[in-house]
């Protein structure tokens, strides 16, 4: 449930609402907004007593959520919220970030070549693995720590913030040390230890929806993070698992205005693993704007055809330059914008 304070509720009144809801045995996370403040209240929905929170000075009315995710939840937070990444680039206000790198960080060298040319063709942010979960076990696990500091080299060099994967408990420290955003990726959305490890840090989580995840579980999973005090949650829609097999995934372009329609958190698109196809990357980066999606994770290499992970769904920095005007005029349809000058999120 939530307890929605009145307006002109004082700071003590909503301690002591907070204080009922411990007394209760329960765990209470306020959300302070321009207008009102709303104590969410998390636990056994048997030990919730709402008479108790009804009667409270400076409370104006109690509302049960009946989604099994509380804080991800729409009721929860009636404005959406704004998760930005870095000094500028932010996620759910009218700008779409475009968050491009490789799949994996290679090399030194064949990183900061790459992200000068995303730079120039008007990204927001650099993505890039350095622990990479592989299928096979003797495929290209990634660079580790060598590949966080060539991560944190890229962003040094040309101002963009990095998000970057992290796979298990015992990294996590490591990866925020260097990362601006960490990723939980597909195979891990319902690792929920690490859920919860990330969500006891205070960088953005990007979180990506499980290959065969209904959205009532990747709330759920969302709900992890939350529900340990970090409020910076973005989710990615990555495609899902079918029996469909023209494509690596398929990209499930209604969840996006469903999510909205659930849930306050920033949404964005990863056409290049929803297709698995470099070919199907930009007809379905636009189909997404258009879907309402708060940003793209695209993946560009300079030289897909000796990637070292995932070259068949990266698409070249010249493709990239290429498309970004038409992301621009999509998203100007639908009075968003698309472009280099990232950071109003407004």
């Amino acid at each position: 449930m939530i307890i929605v304070m009145r307006p002109d509720a004082t700071p003590d009144q909503v301690e002591h609402v907070k204080m009922l809801v411990r007394e209760q045995g329960l765990k209470d996370h306020p959300i302070v907004g321009t207008d009102l403040t709303v104590v969410a209240v998390i636990g056994d929905d048997r030990r919730k007593d709402k008479g108790v929170f009804e009667q409270a000075p400076g409370v104006d009315r109690v509302v049960p959520i009946l989604a099994p995710y509380k804080m991800a939840a729409r009721e929860t937070r009636p404005t959406k919220t704004q998760v930005r990444i870095g000094s500028n680039c932010v996620f759910g206000g009218v700008q779409i970030p475009v968050v491009a790198g490789p799949c994996s960080v290679e090399s030194e060298a064949k990183l900061l070549e790459v992200s000068r040319m995303i730079k120039a063709a008007g990204a927001s942010a650099i993505r890039g693995g350095a622990f990479k979960p592989r299928t096979n076990p003797y495929s290209f696990q990634g660079l580790g720590e060598e590949g966080l500091k060539y991560l944190a080299e890229a962003r040094e060099e040309t101002g963009l913030p990095i998000i970057t994967e992290v796979l298990n408990i015992a990294d996590v420290e490591l990866v925020a040390k260097y990362a601006d955003c960490l990723q939980i990726g597909t195979r891990n959305s319902q690792n929920f230890k690490l859920l919860e490890a990330c969500g006891r840090q205070p960088k953005p989580v990007l979180l990506k929806r499980g290959m065969a995840m209904t959205i009532d579980e990747f709330l759920q999973a969302a709900e992890y993070i939350l529900a340990e005090g970090n409020p910076n949650v973005i989710l990615c829609e990555r495609g899902i698992r079918t029996f469909e097999d023209h494509t690596r995934n398929t990209l499930s372009l209604s969840a996006i205005p469903e999510l909205h329609h659930r849930t306050h958190l920033p949404v964005v698109s990863d056409p290049s693993h929803g297709t698995g196809h470099a070919r199907l990357v930009a007809d379905m980066s636009r189909a997404s704007i258009a879907a309402g999606a708060d940003g793209l994770l695209l993946e560009v290499h300079q030289d897909p055809q000796h990637a070292m992970t995932d070259g068949a769904q990266s698409i070249t920095p010249a493709a990239l330059a290429e498309l970004m005007p038409s992301l621009a005029r999509v998203a100007e349809a639908v009075d968003r914008r698309c472009d280099a000058l990232v950071g109003a999120g407004v």
